[in-house]
């Protein structure tokens, strides 16, 4: 009885931390025990174990968290959670006395006077005045206000096409979206804001499956964004990758998923000029232009003079051959032994050819010698 009510007198001087400690040691058990069986991680159930209940996430896992803990260690679950807010409430109000600033009266002979408190508001005044008065004279876009006004109509007519794309978005926000497998064995898994389960499993090929339009902030985690089809109302969206890849935090909300798709259609497309029919002519550097060469003449020789033609003469008749005078003849010398008279050659001249304009030379006249041998 005694050893009883000393150990209740220990726990009860111990921290809630230090009883679930206690009980949890006397129980045999570790904390990847205790965390095994309640689903609570080791570092939670150290900071509590250690009384750090702020670093745990609100207050309202603080206490859930120590009542699993107590249910798991034998202990009375209502104390250990009504212990545990006595504990925060004393946290708050430390932190709120530590948090709130002290009021001390200032020294009067330390307040500046009245007058001259004045006369330092009057100074920002005209401070400010000059500087609004400097600011619209020199700044002021009065020369532009025509252009302004007159650019106010084609602002407007650029703008008109906005109520379209409205309202489409407004048409298509009345269908649900509709996820739809375009591939084999591909894994989805949708939860809600809360982190509730909506759907996990692996879609077949051509498989669809629909978001419930009462879902809260609908979330989709995947492994394969490229091989989904999404559709809001029968109007399908942009894919949301184009490889494998695991995404998650994707939302499925209605506008969430119009939004990407009208994100995608106002991205500027490339626009390719048209190619013209008739490729243009390529350019060609300009020649350099030269001084065409002179012609050379041909070498002319001496102008031809034109010869008289020498008139047809009759060649002479041959002279005939005396005869041999009788022997004892005084009138003719006895011929000497072995020597023989020669006629002079006589030059007939050869008629020329007309004379042409061919630099060429004309041919020399032959001279064809005639003889006559007397004996």
């Amino acid at each position: 009885m005694e050893d009883v009510e000393s150990q209740g007198t220990e726990q009860s001087s111990l921290s809630v931390g230090g009883r679930l400690r206690a009980a949890r040691e006397a129980a045999g058990l570790s904390r990847s025990d205790i965390a095994s069986k309640t689903k609570v991680a080791e570092r939670h159930l150290l900071a509590i174990e250690e009384d750090r209940f702020g670093d745990l996430a609100a207050r309202t896992y603080a206490v859930g968290f120590s009542r699993t803990y107590a249910r798991a260690v034998g202990l009375d679950e209502a104390d250990v959670a009504e212990q545990v807010r006595r504990h925060l409430d004393a946290e708050a109000d430390i932190h709120a006395s530590l948090v709130e600033p002290s009021f001390e009266p200032g020294d009067p002979a330390r307040v500046p006077p009245v007058r001259l408190a004045w006369v330092a508001a009057a100074g920002v005044v005209v401070v400010i005045g000059l500087l609004l008065a400097f600011w619209g004279s020199f700044f002021s876009p009065e020369g532009e206000l025509p252009d302004l006004i007159a650019e106010k109509p084609a602002v407007q007519e650029s703008a008109a096409p906005a109520p379209a794309v409205t309202a489409s978005q407004v048409a298509a926000n009345d269908g649900p979206v509709v996820m739809t497998a375009t591939s084999d064995r591909v894994w989805v898994k949708v939860t809600d804001a809360s982190g509730k389960q909506l759907m996990q499993k692996e879609l077949a090929e051509g498989e669809s499956w629909t978001v419930p339009q009462d879902a809260e902030g609908p979330q989709l985690r995947t492994g394969r964004p490229d091989a989904l089809r999404l559709t809001v109302g029968g109007r399908q969206v942009p894919p949301l990758a184009d490889r494998p890849m695991t995404i998650s935090g994707i939302s499925l909300a209605v506008a969430d998923v119009l939004a990407r798709g009208t994100a995608t259609q106002a991205a500027p497309s490339p626009q390719t000029s048209p190619r013209p029919a008739v490729e243009p002519a390529r350019a060609v550097a300009p020649a350099t232009l030269s001084d065409p060469p002179e012609p050379r003449p041909a070498p002319v020789g001496p102008a031809p003079v034109a010869s008289p033609r020498p008139a047809a003469t009759a060649a002479p008749a041959p002279r005939p051959t005396s005869a041999a005078p009788p022997e004892g003849s005084a009138e003719s010398p006895a011929p000497r032994s072995g020597a023989m008279r020669t006629a002079p050659a006589t030059v007939v001249p050869v008629a020329e050819t007309p004379p042409t304009l061919s630099p060429t030379p004309s041919p020399r006249p032959t001279l064809q010698p005639v003889s006559t041998v007397s004996e």
